[in-house]
């Protein structure tokens, strides 16, 4: 049996775009493929298309890790609207309701701590959550009922930050993985009586991913144009950072990427080995293979070939 060819050049590594408004995350894909003739293209979480900020995009053998990437914690700024209330939960909806009610910042304050630590959150009838299959929010757009069970997401941090005017109320959230924004504006804005959704929304990080590293896609397409594209490349590995790395020999490499277990002493293990745990193989500083560590062993999950 023949292997397939793929079409477009293997770029291994992440991207980090700062997206514009009014795009979807697809859409930022689809145009990173296109600039620079990658191979493989994905991204590692979705925006909003209101949200503008960091978005992750893998190429190659960076696609391996894009589930770590989508467990890492984000930070986000964004703009409450307040006194009304719309059927997205933010400021491409329709208007359900409206309030003259304005909390004072003292309020708004006040009725944050209950939106912080562990909570139970319902996402957004307009979410990319599925339901037997089907898109939520596919759902919602032709008109029928969407039915959302709580689930439990973490707030590190949630604060008020500004009141650009009295309408308008600025927040900065830091959370963990599946917690939605706009959920938080309907939610505070129904404790606060005066109803709320997102009128601006910006990520500003995602697990090691800053705001720093990123582009646009409009500096993107004048990086391709002048062949400098790998000095943006942020390496696969960063997407890895918070996982136990191990290095490991030439022979061991082999083995691993030969899809077998290595024989290896916890203590040898920089970072916390504990039974069921993900370590990273590395061979003078290239990223091998993911492994379970468990009984003194090392079981590839993830083999990769950064230079192949």
């Amino acid at each position: 049996m023949r292997g397939r060819n793929r079409k477009g050049m293997p770029i291994n590594g992440w991207l980090v775009i700062d997206k514009g408004p009014g795009i979807t995350s697809t859409d930022v894909v689809t145009r990173v493929k296109r600039l620079t003739n990658a191979q493989k293209v994905g991204h590692g979480g979705t925006l909003d298309p209101l949200a503008t900020g960091i978005l992750p995009i893998a190429m190659g053998e960076a696609t391996k890790t894009v589930a770590y990437v989508m467990d890492a914690p984000k930070a986000y700024e964004f703009t409450l609207r307040l006194g009304e209330a719309r059927d997205t939960d933010d400021a491409t909806g329709a208007v359900l309701r409206t309030s003259e009610l304005r909390p004072d910042d003292a309020d708004i304050a006040a009725a944050l701590g209950p939106f912080r630590g562990h909570i139970m959150q319902t996402p957004p009838t307009y979410a990319a959550v599925k339901i037997q299959g089907e898109r939520a929010y596919d759902i919602a757009r032709r008109g029928d009922t969407v039915e959302l069970a709580p689930r439990e997401v973490r707030i590190d941090e949630l604060e008020l930050v500004g009141r650009p005017d009295r309408d308008h109320a600025s927040f900065h959230m830091r959370c963990g993985k599946g917690a939605y924004v706009r959920a938080i504006a309907r939610d505070l804005g129904q404790v606060l009586g005066c109803y709320a959704h997102v009128s601006a929304l910006r990520r500003t990080s995602v697990g090691a991913f800053t705001l720093e590293q990123a582009v646009t896609l409009e500096a993107l397409a004048g990086i391709v144009s002048e062949e400098t594209l790998p000095q943006i490349l942020v390496p696969v590995t960063t997407a890895l950072a918070g996982i136990p790395a191990l290095a490991v020999t030439e022979p061991q490499a082999l083995r691993l990427r030969a899809g077998q277990s290595i024989r290896v002493p916890p203590q040898l293990i920089s970072g916390e080995a504990v039974p069921g745990c993900t370590v990273r193989a590395m061979r003078s500083g290239e990223l091998v293979a993911l492994g379970r560590f468990d009984e003194g062993e090392l079981a590839p999950v993830r083999i990769f070939h950064l230079n192949a």
